[in-house]
């Protein structure tokens, strides 16, 4: 590794955690971590750290979690750090100009997506919803625009049919901290060549809105699936089930085919549904305020036979 960098590190989220530690192991001086507010969660909305504040607690950093980067307060105290370098991951807040020229050798990102696809918040989530077969990260500098700066690293890994967003998130967390790693070295020796993004090819990754979570048990079963997959395990695909949500957590392609919503069988472990176009089985399930169960015990639970309706 070439010289230790003086860097504060922003990031947020559990994707984040893997890249402070591995920029620690590298012997980098994290003088700052920023992280997002401690906010309400769980059924009751207690307030929670970011997994960012625990991982920088147990290593003894130092953390400021302001609700924006333009107060005068936070720039301050930003601009007194005197960084090398911002390292990014998953923050949370688009950085202002007066942040990002700060650090004079910029400021670093790591993106879960072979950019340009995939520019914004969800990235892994809509990869899987498209039904990519293959997905990365990026490196990137940040300017201005979404996610739209120029690219110095990109990784790429195969999506397994039986990803869903969780496990992915895991690899894609564990590439990303590499990569990082890897762009900081060439950043620090002067060696850094940036590439730029060619917009024509972007695409968009927005947040996930309750209502893309919303199921219809209609259509392709191939889409569906997908959808399922890009939703598991949270904030989780759902279909409404007597006034609650029953949360879909995997499903699988089956043959066969039936008026969509209709039960053709209960398997050892599966719930088998027509979508109209083919069928589905609901695999794993979890009704409103209870567990995770197979679709299987739903359906037994719930007394459901085939030639009845689920949705």
């Amino acid at each position: 590794m070439s010289r230790p960098l003086r860097i504060i590190f922003m990031g947020s989220p559990a994707f984040a955690v893997p890249s402070l530690t591995r920029l620690l192991a590298d012997g980098h001086m994290l003088a700052l971590v920023v992280t997002q507010p401690d906010r309400p969660a769980g059924r009751g909305q207690d307030l929670r750290p970011p997994p960012v504040k625990l991982a920088a607690g147990r290593h003894g950093l130092r953390v400021l979690q302001p609700e924006k980067l333009n107060e005068p307060d936070v720039l301050a105290t930003l601009t007194a750090v005197q960084p090398d370098v911002i390292a990014v991951a998953a923050f949370g807040q688009f950085l202002p100009r007066t942040v990002r020229e700060l650090p004079p050798l910029g400021c670093v990102n790591v993106h879960a997506s072979l950019l340009p696809k995939y520019r914004g918040a969800a990235p892994i989530n809509w990869a899987l919803i498209a039904g990519e077969t293959k997905t990365g990260v990026t490196i990137m500098r940040i300017e201005e625009g979404m996610d739209a700066g120029p690219m110095l690293i990109q990784r790429a890994i195969p999506i397994a049919p039986e990803d869903d967003a969780g496990t992915l998130h895991d690899r894609l967390a564990d590439l990303g901290a590499a990569a990082l790693a890897d762009a900081l070295d060439l950043v620090a020796r002067g060696e850094a060549v940036w590439t730029s993004q060619d917009d024509a090819q972007a695409t968009k990754a927005p947040k996930i809105r309750d209502e893309d979570c919303r199921l219809e048990l209609a259509g392709d079963p191939g889409l569906l699936v997908n959808r399922i997959r890009g939703l598991s395990p949270a904030p989780g695909a759902y279909l409404p089930w007597r006034e609650q949500r029953l949360k879909v957590l995997r499903a699988e392609k089956r043959p066969g085919a039936a008026e969509p919503g209709m039960i053709l069988a209960v398997e050892s472990q599966g719930l088998v549904c027509g979508t109209g176009d083919g069928a589905i089985a609901l695999l794993e399930v979890q009704p409103e305020g209870k567990r995770r169960m197979t679709g299987a015990e739903f359906a037994r639970g719930q007394r459901l036979l085939a030639g009845t309706r689920l949705a």
